[in-house]
């Protein structure tokens, strides 16, 4: 038998061992226990779902986490048993830490492995992976993040194998060696199905997409935006990716050749990112696929990393900008919403990079249009997301306005021209009582 057969007759057997049912992983926690789950895809459901049901046996337990999935224990009786630190609110989340039940940590995206590094105990770390290879080695697959670091601090650590989960390339590996407990899983991964393109979302990213050069490098959001802008992409060429998040927009530029990532200082031909959330026709596209990597969120998101490359275009969401030029993109007032995320992270390396450009967007109303969301200034208790130094486009349906490197003055007079016409003469008004026109 040669030595490659004999490793993987090894592996096979310490897989064996380990093999077990969710609620047997689930005994591992004790009360005061600190957990660490990763990013959406990633959540090991069993696991969590096993936990979940025996949270009244545990006290003190303290789950960290971004974008959560399950909701067994975001309630208000669950806070004495299994309490949650939530890096980002999701729809799961967010009532839980709206009404005080869970916690919310104000963190950068690409300083999460360093914080837990420096603040935060891991006791137990559980994460989705793709099935063992040869040597003994899974992936964390769509959700890698913050999960090596967790992993690597984590006395015990449960993986949930699906073979659903697609095989990624990059820093994304995990021994059977590191692993404790392995729960077999064989559910869907969770997807997030393509919404059609509204008129307002189509005409902000052909804004933005005239002002995309050939040759750039991208970093794309969640939702409508993204997704009208990687529509209005189709022609351009040798587009590069860099992002955080990868999504079935990407895989449209991919196939149809406008990105190639040929023309990227770092990574070239490959499409660098440290989590995906989509359809099955995105995971499989990934599975296997070496034209895709991903990496930990310490290296995809740190802004000198990703001003490395020249012209880089960072597109994100805001919720609403003040006339100086601050992006709320994450609370209605005090009230949280979701999170900075990776926001401030790809605005600045957009910053760093020689050509770069960043766009902050938003639909010009809110609430059916009742409200501007350009406004004098930000709601009492608004978190500033993206501050007035680092915001350099801020685009709506109407068009495109240009801040960094301008003063208050011309910032508010550019903002003021994109706002809804029936907010225009109100936000002037505004303007000159704030001796800012």
């Amino acid at each position: 038998m040669s030595n490659a057969a004999v490793a993987l007759k090894n592996h096979e057997h310490e897989y064996q061992q380990k093999l077990c049912r969710p609620e047997q992983a689930a005994a591992i926690v004790k009360s005061g226990d600190h957990l660490c789950f990763p990013i959406c895809a990633g959540e090991p459901t069993l696991f969590v779902k096993a936990l979940a049901a025996r949270k009244k046996e545990l006290s003190g337990v303290i789950v960290n986490q971004q974008h959560h999935l399950c909701p067994d224990y975001l309630t208000a009786d669950s806070t004495p048993h299994i309490r949650v630190n939530s890096w980002f609110t999701s729809h799961v989340s967010r009532k839980a830490v709206q009404n005080g039940w869970a916690d919310f940590v104000p963190n950068y995206f690409h300083e999460v492995p360093k914080l837990l590094r420096e603040y935060w105990p891991v006791d137990v770390a559980g994460t989705v992976v793709s099935p063992m290879d040869e040597h003994g080695f899974f992936t964390c697959s769509l959700s890698v993040a913050y999960t090596m670091e967790a992993i690597k601090k984590a006395k015990k650590v449960v993986v949930q194998v699906n073979p659903n989960a697609p095989r990624t390339h990059g820093n994304c590996h995990i021994h059977i060696s590191e692993v404790d407990c392995i729960i077999e899983c064989h559910d869907p991964i969770i997807e997030l199905q393509i919404p059609p393109v509204s008129p307002v979302e189509e005409a902000i990213g052909n804004h933005i997409a005239e002002l995309i050069e050939d040759g750039s490098t991208l970093q794309l959001g969640i939702g409508g935006i993204p997704n009208a802008v990687c529509k209005a992409l189709m022609q351009k060429r040798d587009l590069g990716i860099h992002t955080e998040m990868i999504t079935d927009g990407m895989v449209d530029l991919m196939l149809c050749g406008a990105v190639n990532n040929s023309r990227k200082n770092t990574h070239q031909g490959k499409t660098i990112g440290t989590f995906a959330l989509g359809t099955k026709r995105l995971y499989d596209f990934m599975d296997g696929n070496p034209m895709i990597e991903m990496h930990p969120v310490d290296y995809t998101n740190d802004p000198y990393n990703i001003g490395r490359n020249d012209r880089v275009v960072s597109i994100n969401a805001t919720i609403e900008v003040d006339l100086l030029g601050q992006c709320c993109s994450e609370s209605l007032g005090h009230v949280q919403w979701s999170g900075t995320g990776g926001q401030a992270d790809f605005v600045r390396g957009a910053n760093i990079s020689r050509g770069g450009k960043s766009f902050i967007t938003t639909a010009s109303t809110a609430k059916n249009g009742l409200v501007s969301s350009i406004v004098p200034v930000l709601k009492p208790g608004a978190s500033v997301t993206t501050g007035k130094n680092d915001v350099d486009y801020v685009v709506t349906e109407y068009g495109v306005a240009k801040l960094r490197g301008q003063t208050a003055r011309q910032r508010a007079l550019n903002l003021i021209k994109v706002a809804h016409p029936d907010f225009r003469e109100q936000l002037l008004a505004e303007a000159r009582q704030m001796n800012r026109i």
